[in-house]
């Protein structure tokens, strides 16, 4: 069981970490992000039916920009669409089909002043996307990263990069929980090597993201890891903050649990977010924009 000194515990090891780290903030689009005093939120679109939180999912560009606009007024700063579940079972979509499917839904949002970002490992699709207005790149995968930093310091743009063991979500085995390793340490190094690399290239607006909700083989609907992946997932929200000292902002998604929540799994995210505003994620991603910013501001409050 998780308990307060549990939290405590992570506190007194790392409170000066904790207590003194600041990150780069930075203007996206015409709005300027306060990381180090605001928690920021990304609501989800979801255009593949595959999806498996259904009351995201769009099934028309038309549904997809209503849904962006909604998310917007319930407190969205960014809005994060998706082409392509990440479940090993989900259709492919291939370049063209994800340009497709974007670029009309980007070329609105960006008329009507609605910050974009776009979930791919395909750089040719970022820097369409780029072109068509979108403001964040959410950098799904490792191979070609040289490339793909290379179309968002084009644009001036942002993105998110990933940890992810495989080339992209598809290609992820499973997650090892036993093998003793601070996951903290290992995320460290994992982005202190692709923040020299993308800033080399000329990348000034980074977000670091641990990916706790990549579908590896053994996170989900194996009812015997469900304390494991959970416990994991909670740990790297609440230890976020220690990868600030990279000097970047940390990203997070909200981790949802069908399996125990059951028909409240929309509830779920609620819960998630408490512990990611303990360890000062500076972004996070939910389906649940209007819950989760509820909870960030009475948080705020207390």
């Amino acid at each position: 069981m998780l308990t307060l000194a549990d939290i405590c515990e992570v506190y007194n090891k790392h409170q000066d970490d904790y207590n003194n780290t600041q990150v780069e903030e930075f203007t996206i689009g015409n709005k300027k992000f306060n990381f180090n005093s605001q928690t920021s939120i990304l609501g989800v679109i979801n255009l593949s039916t595959d999806s498996w939180y259904k009351p995201t999912i769009c099934y028309t560009p038309e549904q997809a920009i209503c849904r962006g606009k909604v998310l917007t007024l319930q407190g969205a700063d960014v809005i994060d669409i998706g082409t392509e579940a990440t479940a090993k079972t989900a259709a492919r979509v291939d370049e063209l089909e994800q340009t497709s499917q974007l670029l009309p839904i980007l070329k609105t949002f960006s008329q009507e002043g609605v910050l974009t970002s776009v979930e791919t490992y395909y750089p040719e699709v970022a820097r369409e996307c780029l072109k068509a207005g979108a403001n964040i790149i959410n950098f799904l995968g490792t191979e070609h990263n040289e490339e793909m930093y290379q179309a968002v310091a084009d644009f001036d743009a942002a993105i998110i990069i990933c940890y992810i063991e495989g080339r992209h979500p598809r290609d992820v085995g499973e997650f090892d929980f036993n093998s003793g390793r601070d996951m903290i340490d290992v995320l460290y190094d994992y982005f202190g090597k692709e923040i020299e690399i993308a800033t080399k290239i000329g990348v000034r607006k980074i977000f670091i993201d641990p990916a706790v909700g990549i579908g590896y083989a053994n996170f989900y609907y194996q009812y015997k890891n469900i304390s494991n992946r959970m416990r994991y997932q909670i740990d790297t929200l609440l230890n976020a903050f220690r990868l600030r000292k990279l000097g970047f902002p940390v990203f997070n998604q909200i981790p949802s649990a069908l399996e125990i929540f059951g028909e409240e799994f929309r509830s779920s995210q609620v819960f998630s977010a408490v512990f990611a505003a303990l360890g000062k994620n500076d972004m996070v991603r939910t389906h649940e924009v209007a819950k989760v910013k509820a909870l960030l501001e009475t948080m705020s409050w207390l």
